[in-house]
C-alpha cells in the first residue's frame, strides 16, 4: 500500500500571511487611532482644563489681609495696636489624611477641643488650596518643632501675621470694645472677597462701629509651590491696602485719672468738650482684659466674666440706665424758667415735705430725716439747685405737669440716643403721659409727676446722656453728637452739630449761679470740692434710690444690703466762664453724691492741668 503525501501549499500560505498581516496592521492602526484621539482630547479638547489643573498645582493665588489700622489718643498714645504673631493652618487639598495629620500635630504642639472645632468649620466653607488657621501665637519653640518635622507633613503651614494688641489692658475696654475671631454668622454676612485671609473682626465698641475704616482691603499674590505647598518665588503680587489709623478724642491721663478714681467702685465716667461734643474720658468699671478676646477666650476666662455679680462686660456708660436723681434739677430749672412759672427770683415755702393739692400724702425732702425740717422757709432757684432742695422741683414739676417737662427736657437729649458712634447705645426714658399709656397701657397720675421732678420714677438716664446734656449745658444751648473720633488719617472731622437749646442770657445764668454754689457755696452739697481749688466748677450732686422707702421709714444705709444701697451722680464742668470739660459719673450703690463728687474733681483737674491736649 502506498500513502498519500501532503504537498506544501504556498497560496494558502500567502492568504494566511496575508490575513495575519492586515489583522495586525487594522490593530496597530486601531491603537494609533486610540491614542491619536486621546492625544487629541488631552491636548486640544480638554486642554484648558488639564493645563488649569497643572498650574492649580504648582501655582497658587494666596490673599494677602491688610494691616488693621491703628488707633491714637488725642495726643498720640497708641491705643491699639498690631503686633506679628506666627499661625499654624493647613490646606486641605495638600493633605492625603486630614485626621491623622491633625493627630500627628496635636503631638507636637497643644491643640485645643475649641481649636479643632473651628478648624472644621472653617474647612467647611474655605475655598480650594487656601489655607485654614488651626492654631494663633505660636510659641518659639513651638514652631522649632513643627519646622524640624515639616518635612513628614505636606500641606502644614506656619505663617506670620499681625494681630490685635491692646497696651493698656482694661484701661480703655469699654472705650475701644476689641476684635475676635470672625464666627459663622459674621462669615456669611462679611464680604467673602474682602475679608479672604482674614481670622478677625471688630465685635464691640470703636473697632466695630469703624471696622469698614480700620479694615483696610485684602491684596493677592501668585505664588508657584513645590509638591509639599511650599513657595518656591512670587509670580505676580498686588499689595494690600492698610486700614486707616484713627485718633480719638479721648485723653489717656484724663482716663486714667477717671478710673483710678472709681477705683473698685462699680460705675461710669463720660468727659466730653462741650466746644465739638468730642468724648474725653469713656469708663465703666469694673473693666476686662480685651487682650483674652483676640484669638478666642478661654471657657474658664469667659465664665469668670459671664457669670461675675459686677457683669465687667457691660458698658455701664452707654448701656447703664439709671434714675437721673438730682442731677436732673438744673434741667428743671431751665424747663421753669423757659415756661414762666418761675423766675431767680420766685419762693417756695419749704417745711421739709410737699403735698399735692387735696391729697394727705407728704413728699420729703432729703433734708427731713437728718433736721426734721427744710432748707428755709422760703427757697429760691439758687438755693434749690445749691442744696439741692426737693420741696422746690416738686412744686416747680406739678405746675410744669409731666407732658411740659418732656417738652422741655427733649431739647437736651433725655429719652433718646445721643447718637455716640459706638455700640449697644441706650436710649433711658423721659416720660410722659403718651409713653406710659403705650408702654404700660396705664394713665398717669399726679404722684408720678412729683418722682419725675427729683429724676427718680420712671425717668431713667445713661451717663453718656447726662454728660451730653451737661455740655450742652455748659456751652450755653449749643448741641454736638458726642464723638469719640477725632480724625482719619491725621485729617481732623469737624463736629456734628445739632438743633441748639435757645434761652436767654439770664436764664443760663441764673441756672450757673446755682449749680456754682453747689461746689463754692457755703451750704452747697459739694463744697467740700472747692478746697484748694484753683478754678470755679459748676455741678449738681444726685442721689437714685434702688429700693423704695415706706412713707414715714428713714433710710438707714448701714442696715441696708451694699447692692441696695443708694446711686451717687454728680455733672459738672469747668472753667465756670469757659468751659472746655463737661462730665457725668454714677456709682453703683455709692450711697450718695459723695461717693461720685471727688471723681469729678480729679477729672477735672488732670484735664485742666494738662490734659487738653
Amino acid at each position: 500500500m502506498h500513502r498519500k503525501i501532503a504537498l506544501k501549499d504556498p497560496h494558502l500560505e500567502a492568504r494566511i500571511y496575508n490575513a495575519r498581516t492586515v489583522t495586525a496592521i487594522t490593530l496597530v492602526l486601531l491603537f494609533i487611532a486610540v491614542i491619536l484621539a486621546r492625544y487629541y482630547t488631552l491636548q486640544i479638547t480638554e486642554f484648558e482644563t488639564y493645563s488649569t489643573r497643572s498650574e492649580r498645582n504648582r501655582v497658587q493665588l494666596q490673599p494677602l489681609p491688610p494691616k488693621r489700622g491703628l488707633i491714637y489718643d488725642r495726643n498720640g498714645i497708641l491705643l491699639a495696636d498690631n503686633r506679628p504673631s506666627f499661625i499654624l493652618s493647613v490646606v486641605r487639598e495638600r493633605v492625603e489624611d486630614l485626621d491623622a495629620t491633625l493627630e500627628e500635630l496635636a503631638g507636637l504642639v497643644p491643640i485645643s477641643d475649641s481649636d479643632l472645632e473651628r478648624f472644621h468649620k472653617r474647612v467647611g466653607r474655605s475655598r480650594p488650596y487656601e489655607a485654614v488657621p488651626l492654631r494663633f501665637r505660636l510659641t518659639e519653640d513651638e514652631r522649632a518643632r513643627l519646622a524640624v518635622n515639616r518635612h513628614r507633613m505636606p500641606g502644614v503651614v506656619v505663617d506670620a501675621q499681625l494681630l490685635r494688641h491692646y497696651p493698656h489692658g482694661q484701661l480703655f475696654s469699654h472705650a475701644l470694645g476689641y476684635v475676635g475671631r470672625i464666627n459663622e454668622r459674621e462669615a456669611r454676612e462679611l464680604d467673602e472677597t474682602d475679608y479672604r485671609g482674614t481670622f478677625h473682626v471688630g465685635k464691640v465698641g470703636v473697632e466695630k462701629y469703624y471696622e469698614d475704616t480700620l479694615h483696610g482691603s485684602v491684596g493677592y499674590q501668585n505664588v508657584e509651590t513645590n509638591a509639599h505647598g511650599r513657595v518656591l518665588r512670587v509670580l505676580e503680587r498686588y499689595a494690600p491696602v492698610p486700614g486707616s489709623d484713627l485718633t480719638l478724642h479721648l485723653d489717656y491721663h484724663v482716663q486714667k485719672a477717671a478710673t483710678e478714681a472709681l477705683g473698685e467702685q462699680r460705675g461710669a465716667v463720660v468727659a466730653i468738650d462741650p466746644a465739638s461734643g468730642g468724648i474725653l474720658a469713656l469708663v465703666s468699671t469694673p473693666g476686662f482684659d480685651t487682650n483674652l478676646f483676640v484669638n478666642g477666650i478661654s471657657t474658664t476666662d469667659y465664665s469668670a466674666l459671664r457669670d461675675s455679680p459686677d457683669v465687667p462686660l457691660f458698658n455701664r456708660a452707654v448701656q447703664g440706665s439709671y434714675p437721673p436723681g438730682s442731677t436732673i434739677k438744673p434741667f428743671m430749672g431751665m424747663a421753669g424758667l423757659a415756661s414762666g412759672l418761675v423766675t431767680p427770683e420766685t419762693t417756695v415755702p419749704d417745711p421739709g415735705w410737699y403735698r399735692l393739692p387735696g391729697s394727705s400724702r407728704r413728699y420729703r425732702d432729703w433734708t427731713w430725716s437728718t433736721r426734721r425740717a427744710g432748707h428755709a422757709p422760703q427757697v429760691d432757684l439758687k438755693m434749690a439747685i445749691a442744696e439741692s432742695c426737693d420741696v422746690y422741683f416738686y412744686d416747680l414739676a406739678r405746675r410744669l405737669t409731666i407732658d411740659r417737662m418732656h417738652e422741655f427736657l427733649a431739647p437736651y437729649g433725655f429719652g433718646a440716643r445721643t447718637g455716640v458712634d459706638t455700640t449697644n447705645e441706650r436710649s433711658g426714658v423721659l416720660p410722659s403721659s403718651a409713653w406710659k399709656r403705650a408702654a404700660m397701657a396705664q394713665p398717669w397720675y399726679p404722684g408720678e409727676t412729683i418722682s419725675a421732678g427729683i429724676g427718680q420714677g420712671y425717668m431713667l438716664a445713661t451717663p453718656m446722656q447726662l454728660a451730653a446734656a451737661t455740655g450742652t449745658l455748659a456751652s450755653r444751648g449749643q448741641r454736638y453728637t458726642p464723638r469719640l473720633l477725632r480724625a482719619v488719617d491725621g485729617e481732623e472731622l469737624p463736629p456734628q452739630a445739632l438743633q441748639p437749646v435757645s434761652a436767654p442770657e439770664a436764664d443760663w445764668a441764673a441756672v450757673f449761679d446755682g449749680m456754682r454754689e453747689v461746689v463754692h457755696g457755703e451750704r452747697g452739697t459739694a463744697n467740700y470740692l472747692s478746697e484748694d481749688i484753683a478754678y470755679e466748677m459748676a455741678g449738681k450732686t444726685g442721689t437714685a434710690q434702688v429700693i423704695g422707702i415706706a412713707q414715714g421709714e428713714d433710710y438707714n444705709e448701714e442696715e441696708v444690703a451694699e447692692r441696695h444701697r443708694h446711686h451717687g451722680l454728680f455733672i459738672a464742668f469747668a472753667p465756670l466762664q469757659a468751659p472746655s470739660i463737661a462730665v457725668a459719673i454714677i456709682v453703683e450703690n455709692g450711697g450718695g453724691s459723695s461717693a461720685a463728687a471727688p471723681i469729678a474733681r480729679a477729672v477735672i483737674d488732670t484735664w485742666l492741668q494738662g490734659g487738653a491736649g
